[in-house]
């Protein structure tokens, strides 16, 4: 039977699960099967050891267009700060929003706003109420998103827990363009577009011409890989050293935990354990993700229809489902 029409055959769950010698025989394009049996996802790319094993869109646009990748901006800002760490822009995690960039406070803020540092904008713990969920439209509304992010209401003990809120990595998309002289696209291209050999679209700015930190940019799935490939190999791409493995390191430990998904997060990332090997996973609405499994020298990136919610008793329980059950047995297995 030619490929094409087997994996045909292969676009119901049903029908995989039914046909345990083809799995056995081509295990990657069982798992493309059941991603493409998924109705909201558009494409799947992987790749373990280096190589190439899955390439495929099922749906949507093309392999080489740049598609939104929503919240998973946040794991760019993320890399972004480790940048400036390692140039020295900013001091530590610990620097306080009033050391490092005191003119974006604005005038009549809660004085403990000059006390949240570099830490609690990057997991996402400021205690100030959030800008993401049902006020998310205001927010992008208001006449400045940096200042409206900063005036509102602490809900939360600093450092206390995560309050899951785009406006805290908008105001730290805002501090690196501060700290470095650079807009954040400019940021984003020559610290990470460059290095990876990627593309990075100019995406959406605030009023005062800020580029948006933590949502709205757009990346092909390659590039998607690129960059988790990057974090996988300790920062390294090609020979060259984008980030320092130490900040590498550090955004892969523990530093709080999602109160929706369970997971934990460290530094832009999820983080979870699966099977007896630990993952990373950038997560975006609709079910954009880039997961991470150093332990089986893996690297996934997946799309999905972005006008549609990802929540995590629906869709993205699916796509943790597939990662879960299918993913990494297969590349537990390659591996060997």
């Amino acid at each position: 039977m030619p490929q094409m029409d087997r994996r045909t055959m292969l676009a119901g769950a049903g029908a995989l699960l039914a046909a345990p010698a083809l799995a056995q025989a081509d295990p990657w394009a069982a798992v493309a099967g059941q991603a493409r049996a998924l109705s909201q996802c558009h494409a799947l790319m992987i790749r373990q050891a280096g190589g190439l094993v899955v390439s495929e869109v099922f749906r949507g646009p093309g392999l080489n267009r740049a598609v939104p990748i929503k919240s998973v901006s946040k794991s760019i800002v993320a890399a972004l700060t480790g940048a400036a760490l390692d140039r020295g822009e900013i001091a530590s995690l610990d620097a306080t929003l009033g050391d490092v960039a005191p003119a974006l406070i604005p005038v009549g803020a809660d004085p403990r706003v000059r006390q949240i540092t570099m830490a609690h904008l990057v997991t996402m713990q400021t205690g100030l109420e959030r800008t993401s969920g049902a006020n998310y439209g205001g927010w992008v509304s208001s006449a400045n998103w940096v200042s409206n992010a900063l005036a509102r209401p602490f809900v939360a003990t600093p450092g206390s827990r995560m309050l899951y809120s785009t406006g805290s990595f908008h105001i730290l998309g805002a501090v690196l363009a501060e700290v470095s002289g650079q807009s954040l696209l400019s940021l984003a291209r020559s610290r990470l577009g460059g290095p990876l050999g990627i593309d990075i679209p100019a995406w959406t700015r605030d009023p005062q011409g800020r580029y948006l930190g933590g949502n709205e940019m757009a990346l092909t799935l390659d590039a998607m890989v690129r960059f988790g490939e990057m974090y996988r190999l300790d920062g390294q791409f090609e020979g060259a050293q984008v980030l320092s493995a130490d900040w590498v390191r550090q955004s892969f430990e523990i530093r709080t935990r999602s109160p929706f998904s369970g997971l934990s997060y460290g530094y832009g990332w999820f983080l979870g354990q699966t099977s007896g090997v630990r993952f990373a996973l950038a997560r975006g609405y609709g079910g954009q993700i880039i997961v991470i499994v150093p332990e089986l020298q893996m690297t996934m990136a997946l799309t999905s229809d972005p006008t549609q919610p990802a929540r995590s008793g629906g869709y993205f329980g699916d796509l943790m489902r597939l990662i879960e059950q299918a993913v990494v047995p297969v590349a537990k297995a390659q591996i060997g």
